[in-house]
């Protein structure tokens, strides 16, 4: 039964599972796509972060002596880099979810939420087949993690995950009416890396800047990530607190915006 659109900002959870298969299909097309006619193939999920890692550490690290807090430089690189990477490619690949896909926005009826979600899921693959370098550097390093800390590292990748949900529901809503959006978030992902405290070890910053780099919840995603892998130094709990309340906002103001504009998506689009 097909009924108007609530503006509410809500998931509709039921009306997703009961399209569970629409999303599965949605996503296995990305992942068979995302690699599709390149010689290397899923390879690149492996040599895309280490050739950025490389690149911050002989920039960051040799030359620019950027703090690591006592935690070998490489790892902490490779630590801030692979959620860094997920982060952005799930924003570019939600926030453009809408437009790439006009035939099935404007023709067939299903939750216009399954792109935008669907689009933070396929970069997961990536993030997973990466995970091999971190291990190894952890491996070379001796930077293993405690066992009561692990534990941790789930919920702040599920932070990050949470943080691009939002972001893209905003900004693929936004894009559906202006495609300035495009253009906006390769420039917004160059600075972000370091506002995040991916080349450098956040708690060795001043606190005055800590605590403005706690209103980007990546920050949080890092610095909980690397503590929870790598046994690092523990983030701040009340900045780490202050990132995912701000994630959480994002991600209410995110549905919320997707949910007002959803009714004109097709005549806009």
């Amino acid at each position: 039964m097909i009924k108007p659109a609530s503006r509410w900002p809500h998931l509709a959870v039921s009306e997703l599972w009961h399209y569970r298969e629409l999303l599965a299909t949605l996503v296995w097309r990305d992942v068979v796509v995302r690699y599709k006619q390149t010689f290397l193939g899923i390879a690149w999920a492996l040599l895309v972060p280490a050739f950025t890692a490389a690149v911050y550490v002989v920039v960051f690290g040799k030359f620019a002596n950027f703090p690591s807090g006592g935690t070998p430089y490489v790892s902490l690189v490779i630590a801030g880099v692979l959620p860094m990477q997920y982060f952005a490619s799930s924003l570019t690949s939600s926030s453009m979810s809408l437009a790439a896909n006009l035939p099935l926005v404007t023709k067939v009826y299903f939750p216009r939420t399954l792109l935008p979600l669907a689009a933070v899921i396929v970069p997961l693959v990536d993030f997973i087949v990466g995970l091999p370098v971190l291990i190894g550097l952890m491996w070379r390093d001796g930077a293993w993690p405690s066992a009561p800390t692990v534990v941790f590292a789930p919920l702040f990748l599920g932070l990050a995950v949470l943080t691009a949900l939002g972001t893209g529901l905003l900004l693929s809503a936004v894009n559906v009416r202006y495609r300035d959006v495009r253009y906006v978030i390769p420039v917004f992902l160059q600075v972000l890396p370091l506002l995040s405290g991916v080349m450098y070890a956040v708690e060795e910053i001043p606190t005055k800047w800590q605590w403005i780099l706690a209103f980007n919840p990546m920050t949080a995603v890092i610095a909980g990530w690397r503590w929870a892998v790598l046994d690092a130094s523990a983030p701040d709990p009340a900045q780490t607190a202050v990132g995912f309340a701000v994630g959480v906002v994002l991600f209410v103001v995110g549905l919320a915006v997707f949910r007002a504009s959803e009714p004109r998506f097709a005549d806009t689009i």
